[in-house]
Parts: C-alpha cells; structure tokens; sequence
C-alpha cells in the first residue's frame, strides 16, 4: 500500500502530558539492547535492510547514513551498492559486529557512535539516511524525526523499517509490557510503523511519504525454538525473562506460545510467523 504524503491527514494531538525521563531511559534501554546478543537475532532480518535499500533508490556514491543501525543490516546493503557510508549506533558493541561484517565482505564502512537523537553531523551532510528496526526505538520520537531530516540535504532521502502495531511484533511488545510494564509515559516504537504518526513526525519537512507494507516471515523449529533464541539473544525478551521469578517467568513463556501459536502458519511441524512491517521512503522537501 502506498501512502503518499498528500493522502494522509495527522490526527489532532491530545492534551500533552509530562514528559518521561528520556535520559534515565536511554540508559535503560542501552543496556537492553547491550545485553543478549541482538546481532544474532538482526543478521536474520537482511533481506530487510536490501528491500529498503532498493526501495529508496540508492546510488552509488552517495553519502549513506545509517542510524541504530545495530550489527549494520542497512549499512551492508547500502555498502553493496558502491554508497560511501557512515554506520551508527549508541552500542559500541553492535557497532563491532557490523564492522566485522563488513570487513568479512570488504566493504569500506566508516562506523561511529552515535545517538540518533543528537546525531554529531553537518546540516545536510548526507544524501540519504536509513534505519532499519532502529530508529523507531529511541524514546524522543519527534526529536529522532527532526534530527533525520536535519542531516538528509534538501531533495535526499529518509528510509526507515518499522513494526506496524498491528503485527507480530507489534503485538509481542504489548506481552513483554503485560509483564515488564514500559516506564510512564513512553510512547509505543510501533508508532513509527503508523503511516498517520510519520506524517505527524515529517509532515512539515516532507515534499513526499511513501509507505508500503511488508511482511518478514520468522522461521524456527517450533515455538520453543523461537522462546529458547529470543530469550538467550533478543534483548527486550532476555531482559524481559531477567525481572521475573519463576512463576512469572512461566507465565510469560506462556503467553509467548499462546501468541506464536496463533500466529504461526507453518502447520505443526514448523514454526513460521508473519512479522508486518512498515517500509517509508521520504523525500526532504
């Protein structure tokens, strides 16, 4: 489904209410996604990070951004295709995972820490920037807008990944939350895979956004193969498991099988799982 940026409408903001301790969760959620061993997990989603990089039109030569890129699924896409590309993330220690993928390649990556809510770059410096099941996550959500389309130059190119709320893992953030409730006041990262929510955020900046839904199938052996892989690598999940005592860690594994079961299309002797996410290309006007 395409949404161009002229056939979407914002809804009206409710009544603002008191802004969470963005700081204080940064820090939470660094160590989050430090713990576990997310790349493990993220190396399976690439095939994601070549749609967006073809979706977005890259070519060779430009100057690529890649934003939470993790263990660099969309910078390796973009390096690929002959971009010069600066790989980001404020976990030095999926930066090294990418880095060494893109060495094992021989790809000339330049990687830098960086948070993608004070991204450390020139205005316009970059031709296109790209982030795959990164960006979304950052707490600020309108700042993480406004520092994208900061450092895209006037005519480049935003290409984002997201989880639609509606979707798998829209719907596994909401059973983590059941048991490890979020801190007051975030908003849900699958806002970002809410066509209405990124008119809201770029809406003003955007000469165009185009949206697509896509699907990316989670394969495993079974139910408990995807609890056992999430669990051990998966940060969120891993974290998840970490704050509860064993009665609530059984009731959580429960819930977990509950919804792969529902979810699961690859009959009884697989597990196969549609994970909707929403592909955005937006054009800085």
């Amino acid at each position: 489904m395409n949404a161009p940026l002229a056939s979407c409408v914002a809804a009206p903001s409710a009544t603002a209410a008191p802004q969470p301790d963005f700081a204080a969760i940064k820090n939470r959620q660094q160590t989050t996604w430090a713990s576990g061993d997310y790349a493990v997990i993220g190396v399976m989603l690439q095939i994601v990070g070549e749609s967006l990089a073809e979706a977005a039109d890259l070519r060779a030569g430009e100057r690529v951004l890649d934003v939470a890129a993790g263990n660099g699924n969309a910078t390796l896409a973009a390096a690929r295709r002959f971009a010069d590309v600066t790989s980001t993330d404020y976990v030095p220690e999926l930066l090294k995972k990418g880095a060494a993928r893109a060495r094992a390649e021989g790809l000339p990556v330049r990687f830098q820490v960086a948070d993608v809510e004070a991204l450390p770059f020139a205005d316009g410096e970059f031709d296109v920037v790209l982030s795959t099941f990164g960006a979304m996550f950052a707490p600020d959500h309108q700042r993480t807008a406004s520092e994208l389309a900061r450092v895209v130059r006037h005519g480049g190119r935003i290409g984002l990944a997201a989880w639609t709320p509606e979707g798998f893992i829209g719907e596994l953030f909401r059973v983590v939350g059941a048991h490890v409730p979020a801190p007051a006041g975030l908003r849900p990262p699958t806002r970002w895979g809410d066509e209405s929510a990124l008119v809201e955020f770029f809406g003003h900046q955007a000469a165009d956004i185009r949206c697509t839904r896509r699907m990316f199938n989670f394969r495993y052996r079974s139910p408990q193969h995807w609890i056992d892989v999430f669990r051990r690598y998966y940060g969120p999940t891993h974290k998840a498991f970490a704050a509860l005592d064993e009665a609530g860690q059984a009731r959580f594994q429960a819930d977990l099988t509950r919804l792969l079961e529902s979810r699961n299309v690859g009959g009884p002797d697989s597990l196969v799982v549609p994970g909707e996410y929403l592909e955005v290309v937006i054009t800085r006007h």
